[in-house]
């Protein structure tokens, strides 16, 4: 089978043959942007029928996808998208009533995927105070909750602590024990995968390769050689800074302290749902702390109106060209309706000239591999390509402060040492880098110092 989408030339998927047998298992590999993800949505019969083309067949459970849309279970890349309902418990509870179950029978099953996933807040939770981490446990939840036919699972521990993954899989692995269900996983962690799966396919341009039993991922880390750090002086500080929404009573961030030196890396880690994502919006002036403060130094704060040294104060001129910043969900930041206008405004709004800017955003999409993409829509991109836009954003404007929520979110290994070392050249040059990361192998890579939340 094949898919192109709409205002693309070029096909997200060809030649793809591949047959999962009921009760199956199956791990499903490829670079970012292979088309993964795409697989999947067809697989789940939620392709966007405007303008998207598709060649071949595609069935599940020998019907066509739309047909078994009851009997299947899908955790898409983004979690936000398959949140409907303000309450915890009562997303869960979506499909089930839906599906026209008693509620006798709805709130035990509820309850019993809530506790599988690690969920620890209970049915009552706001949906939209939970982390993002929070969001992929709760929706995955949804999911088995349904015990479906077809599992399709697409980067289910991307944004999960480390004891959080192992739960995850675990509770995928306990839920398709009895082999009632198929599982098509995709994840660019594949490792921890390898004991649950009966088998591996990887994704390439043209079609599918199997991959024999004993097949081993390449570390991510082979051959990486970074430039060191450098000393510097402290450029942005947070001082017992923390942050509580308005109408709850629980604090979204409880106070911290964290100094973030010019030349050095810091790494924020922790549980989800500790703060770290908080943490990040105050460092980068995007929210002002409820208690305590954020301060830059006179290095950094100088030049802004009367040298004001906290952030969340700064003009969006000011802000862009001395912080860059990376969300956690990348979408949330794209402003054109092109990668490379969507590069060049930074520095345009900083006061670079316009063929600078170009220069800037022309050797960004090279250097991320994101040229072929030049003149697409932002959010037509596959998970991993947004968020190498995202970190190439906060980077065109060479500001000597980086903030960044998981930015090796959704890599393959080729692209992640290429983020890794395009952060390491920003770490040599002098820039101050605060990176909140569920990520191991970029702690042990990158951080000169760490601090964990929770």
């Amino acid at each position: 089978m094949g898919v192109r989408h709409a205002s693309r030339r070029a096909w997200a998927l060809t030649g793809v043959d591949l047959v999962v047998e009921p009760g199956e298992r199956v791990l499903l590999t490829g670079a970012s942007g292979a088309g993964k993800s795409t697989l999947l949505a067809a697989l789940a019969g939620i392709l966007d029928d405007e303008g998207t083309e598709v060649a071949g067949e595609l069935t599940a459970g020998g019907a066509h996808p739309r047909a078994a849309r009851d009997r299947l279970g899908l955790l898409a890349q983004d979690p936000d998208s398959q949140l409907v309902m303000t309450r915890a418990g009562d997303d869960v509870a979506f499909g089930l009533e839906n599906a026209g179950l008693p509620p006798e029978e709805i709130w035990p099953r509820v309850d019993a995927a809530l506790a599988a996933v690690g969920f620890r807040y209970g049915r009552d939770r706001a949906t939209q105070a939970l982390s993002g981490g929070e969001k992929q446990r709760l929706v995955l939840a949804g999911a088995l909750a349904r015990r479906p036919g077809l599992l399709l699972l697409d980067e289910p521990t991307a944004q999960l602590d480390p004891d959080g993954a192992t739960l995850v899989r675990d509770a995928v692995a306990r839920a398709t024990a009895d082999r009632s269900a198929t599982v098509l996983v995709v994840d660019h962690d594949a490792a921890p995968w390898l004991p649950l799966v009966d088998r591996v396919v990887e994704l390439v341009p043209g079609g599918l390769v199997a991959h024999d039993p004993g097949w081993r991922p390449v570390p991510r880390t082979a051959g990486l050689r970074l430039p060191p750090a450098v000393d510097g002086p402290v450029l942005l500080a947070a001082e017992a800074a923390g942050y509580t929404y308005r109408g709850t009573a629980q604090p979204a961030l409880a106070p911290t302290d964290l100094q973030l030196h010019a030349g050095r890396v810091t790494a924020v880690t922790g549980p989800n749902g500790t703060g770290k994502s908080t943490l990040a919006l105050l460092l980068a002036g995007l929210r002002a702390p409820t208690t305590g403060r954020v301060a830059a130094a006179a290095e950094l704060a100088g030049g802004t109106r009367r040298d004001e040294p906290a952030p969340h104060r700064w003009r969006a001129g000011e802000l862009v060209s001395r912080i860059g910043t990376v969300f956690q969900h990348p979408e949330q930041q794209f402003l054109t309706g092109r990668l490379r206008d969507e590069l060049a405004l930074g520095p345009l709004r900083s006061g670079e000239h316009a063929e600078a800017a170009r220069r800037t955003a022309e050797e960004l999409l090279e250097r991320l591999g994101l040229t072929a993409f030049a003149d697409a829509n932002p959010y037509t991109l596959s998970g991993g390509q947004q968020r190498r836009l995202s970190v190439a954003t906060a980077l065109a404007t060479a500001p000597r402060v980086l903030v960044l929520d998981e930015p090796t979110f959704g890599q393959d290994a080729g692209t992640w040492r290429e983020v890794v070392a395009l952060l390491a050249e920003q770490r040599a040059r002098g820039c101050a880098i605060a990176a909140v990361t569920h990520d191991a192998d970029l702690v042990a890579a990158l951080a000169d110092a760490r601090v964990a939340l929770g």
